[in-house]
């Protein structure tokens, strides 16, 4: 297969392609194989971020266009050659010392603007970071860029007025789940080794299960919230994204606990903090009792549900006792214990009035100037409009107490170890629509952790995550349950469109010219295939020697062997009475495969054929 020149532009304000050294690869990295890097001078922080750097440029506002970053921190390249030379002299502060991470564009940030998505607050910078921030830039990571949401967290598939949509780099004609869907996507492009997120009701757990990541709805109080802009405080929490269980883990460990600033975590002052890394080999899964929700099961996309039954299969054959459950009036629970309607507008006041020189100081600003995408409208002009009912907001507080209740009584009576549930229980939707299928008001509402694990994919592709929920400050247990299945059954897969770069440089196009000529029957096909936008281009001509008529041409798959091949056809080339044709296809992930192994083959219908056709390989 000859190959056409794919080219790339790079941003050169930030680093050039010639100098990147290939030391290292930060493509599906881990943090602790990149601190090893670090450690025994195989790379440095200044190289990762370089690195990174390409892959953003690369994949990001170019190729497959993901559109997951709001902006680069112009300072990361000079904070890592700090943290470089304090490595030689003092060595390494954390794990994450001189790491690059991504944080989702609602963390207060006093170097880079904070914007929630908007315009409004497009070139917003805070009088002060938020408490996550500083602990993780005490423990000596680098902040590389920060990342798209759902304007203002309110809604789950992170669409903006500041830059946009944000696709999914499993299928980038669906969106990546929301709120924190930039940070889903460009952690699953490893943009960066982490990303952080905020979960109101699912924002870190829905784009985990639609970019096969791991992410953790801490325990409300676990960790703190301040300097986070608010949707509902609380609802609100803020934790990790990443690949795999270890990451999280030790993300997790440098950014839970105690802060005066968060009248929540006061509770972190009276018992420990879980030790999550170490925590991590701490189960036996045998003897464990998983309460599996049914009713979340019989509403789900069949791809879905039977994804997570397969995984509840491997937790079986290790011993793990999988109950069904239903939780009593579960509906009824669940729809009188939110507050975000409640609290929006006045908590994003308050933090607008605590903050130095804000760009608007209420809610009724943004309205009034339509600083919000049109996503959005409905929702933000209710939230200017209505007076908040405190009778009813004061029953809605109370309702979290009742469904917390509900939700330990059954742990209790089950003697449950976790309950589990689709993440979400349909697939991403295409760009432009609704997201239904959300199962996030289960732990948001009550309080208690949830995490999602990735378990594999439908048959279309698209990535699967199962929610595990547990007892309030039992998040730890959560990743120690996760961990033996992803040491067993490797779920997580990178996304075709953002592979490893070569040489600095993304793969290129290839290209294909393929002649048909059998049984009066001649045409030319020229292929063009792009790695990174998964699109297989085709122009195709009858030759000029063609005598038969032509009904049909079209592409299969071979599944099986070549003999007796007769499968279906996944794309018609041309039709009856033409004798040119060129299209795009989006090519799915089975076609993909093929068509990379070489099981690609036409199936030609004309008049000097027999009904079944022709077959012949592409290749």
């Amino acid at each position: 297969m000859s190959r056409t020149k794919f080219l790339i532009g790079f941003c050169s304000c930030f680093f050039s392609i010639s100098t990147l050294a290939q030391s290292i690869d930060v493509f599906e990295t881990g943090i602790r194989d990149l601190q090893t890097g670090l450690e025994d001078g195989t790379t440095t922080s200044v190289e990762l971020v370089d690195l990174y750097l390409a892959r953003i440029a690369a994949y990001d506002k170019q190729g497959p266009i993901l559109n997951s970053i709001v902006r680069i921190n112009s300072r990361a390249r000079e904070r890592a050659a700090e943290l470089d030379a304090e490595r030689l002299r003092t060595g390494a502060r954390s794990l994450l010392h001189g790491i690059p991470i991504l944080i989702k564009d609602n963390y207060n940030t006093t170097d880079m603007p904070t914007s929630n998505g908007s315009v409004a607050f497009a070139n917003y910078y805070p009088g002060h970071n938020a408490t996550q921030v500083d602990l993780l830039l005490e423990a000596g990571a680098v902040i590389i860029a920060k990342t798209n949401l759902h304007e203002y967290a309110r809604g789950i598939t992170s669409i903006a007025s500041l830059i946009g949509q944000t696709k999914n780099p499993y299928d980038i004609r669906r969106a990546p789940g929301g709120s924190s869907g930039g940070t889903a996507a460009a952690v699953a492009a490893s943009f960066g080794a982490v990303g952080m997120g905020s979960d109101t009701c699912g924002s870190i757990r829905i784009p985990s299960a639609y970019n096969n990541l791991i992410g953790l709805r801490p325990s409300k109080g676990l960790s703190s919230i301040h300097g986070i802009m608010p949707l509902s405080h609380t609802q609100d929490t803020g934790g990790p994204l990443a690949r795999n269980v270890e990451d999280l883990a030790i993300v997790l460990d440098l950014t839970v606990g105690y802060d005066g600033n968060d009248a929540a975590t006061a509770v972190m002052q009276t018992i420990s903090p879980p030790n999550f890394l170490d925590s991590l080999e701490s189960l036996q899964l045998e003897g464990l009792r998983f309460g599996k929700i049914t009713s979340y099961f019989e509403d789900s996309n069949p791809g879905v549900r039977n994804t997570i039954e397969e995984a509840l299969e491997w937790y079986e054959e290790q011993g793990v006792e999988i109950i069904e459950i239903e939780i009593p009036n579960q509906s009824d629970l669940l729809s009188a214990s939110g507050v975000i309607g409640f609290e929006f507008t006045e908590d994003l006041n308050q933090y607008l009035a605590s903050n130095d020189n804000p760009p608007v100081i209420r809610v009724n600003d943004i309205v009034d100037l339509s600083l919000y995408h049109e996503a959005l409208q409905q929702s933000m002009i209710r939230s200017a409009e209505e007076e908040r009912d405190e009778e009813e907001y004061a029953r809605a507080l109370a309702g979290r107490k009742i469904l917390r209740d509900a939700i330990e009584a059954i742990f209790a009576e089950y003697e449950l170890d976790t309950m589990v549930y689709p993440t979400i229980t349909q697939i991403p939707v295409m760009i432009g629509d609704g997201q239904p299928g959300t199962a996030c008001p289960l732990a948001a509402n009550s309080g208690l952790p949830a995490l999602s694990v990735p378990v594999g994919f439908t048959n279309s592709g698209l990535p699967v995550g199962m929610e595990l929920m547990g007892k309030h400050f039992q998040d730890a247990e959560l990743l120690a349950i996760a961990k033996p299945y992803e040491e067993a059954n490797s779920p997580r897969k990178s996304p075709f469109v953002t592979p490893a770069l070569i040489s600095g440089a993304p793969p290129a196009n290839e290209s294909l010219q393929v002649r048909f000529n059998r049984d009066e029957v001649s045409f030319m096909v020229n292929f063009e295939y792009s790695i990174v936008t998964n699109n297989l281009s085709y122009d195709l001509s009858l030759m000029q020697n063609n005598s038969a008529e032509v009904f049909a041409i079209t592409l299969i798959i071979d599944t099986e062997d070549i003999e007796g091949l007769n499968e279906a056809m996944v794309l018609n080339l041309l039709g009856p009475n033409t004798s040119q044709a060129s299209g795009d296809y989006f090519m799915s992930p089975d076609f993909r495969e093929a068509f990379e192994e070489e099981r690609v083959y036409f199936r030609v219908f004309a008049e000097s054929m027999p009904i079944s056709g022709v077959t012949q390989s592409v290749h």
